[in-house]
């Protein structure tokens, strides 16, 4: 089973893509063009150094169990500064974990996913990745709408609706909008895409019908955890535990 290796073609090729992707962004006027530069380089430092710890952190729990904690930690910050920033970061580590944490539990104490670290780090960091995008889109989304259309909050409340119920109502549909990046890859996969774990299994030597069982269980798992981070984000926002950026 062939995969891509370690090489200066790999090197070479990289670097183009990400020279390409900076130019047109920077010619197409959209902003971002030292922005794809600089995310590209820190991808490659960090995957770098990433590859490099788990190497040496899958053979020992406590390693493990550290590594998932930072993991969490930058999925919250991220989250939360996506949202509006500053001491907001503290709330968006609820839904990140909330989302995260019994997807993860049901996974490894079901026996379906082993408590190896080998198994846990991919496992935790998908469920972390998907859960940090569903909180930030949600949040952002909701304080949109709420920002935007406070007039609407202010006369929910005038005819007697709580301050959550009046919150809910202007800021749920928009929110719930984040799920839909979730819903449209586990609904078109082998149709349209080919996630991350159906490849890696396959480049790895697994058959096909192993990776589909594997793809099958992270989707869904992501689904489930992207869900319940987006209903607390929401119901955060609604509470007014996330406040508009200044």
């Amino acid at each position: 089973m062939g995969s891509i290796g370690l090489s200066p073609l790999t090197a070479v090729v990289v670097t183009l893509l990400a020279v390409a992707g900076a130019a047109v962004a920077r010619l197409g006027h959209l902003g971002h063009g030292r922005a794809v530069l600089v995310a590209c380089a820190r991808a490659a430092l960090q995957l770098g150094a990433v590859a490099s710890i788990i190497l040496w952190a899958i053979e020992r729990p406590l390693a493990v169990a550290a590594f998932i904690l930072v993991m969490y930690g930058v999925a919250s910050l991220t989250a939360g500064r996506r949202i509006t920033g500053g001491s907001v970061a503290v709330w968006a580590a609820v839904p990140v974990a909330a989302g995260m944490a019994p997807i993860l539990a049901l996974l490894t104490g079901s026996g379906l996913v082993p408590l190896k670290g080998i198994t846990l780090i991919p496992i935790a960091g998908i469920l972390l990745g998907g859960c940090m995008t569903a909180t930030a889109l949600a949040g952002r989304r909701a304080l949109d709408e709420l920002t935007h259309r406070h007039g609407e909050v202010e006369a929910a409340l005038a005819l007697g609706l709580s301050t959550r119920s009046a919150a809910l109502e202007i800021c749920r549909p928009a929110a719930s909008q984040a799920l839909t990046p979730a819903l449209d890859q586990t609904s078109t996969v082998g149709l349209v895409t080919l996630p991350g774990a159906f490849v890696g299994m396959l480049l790895g030597g697994a058959s096909p019908i192993q990776a589909g069982v594997v793809q099958l269980v992270v989707l869904v798992a992501l689904l489930a955890a992207e869900a319940v981070a987006v209903l607390v984000t929401i119901e955060l926002a609604a509470h007014g535990r996330l406040s508009a950026r200044r």
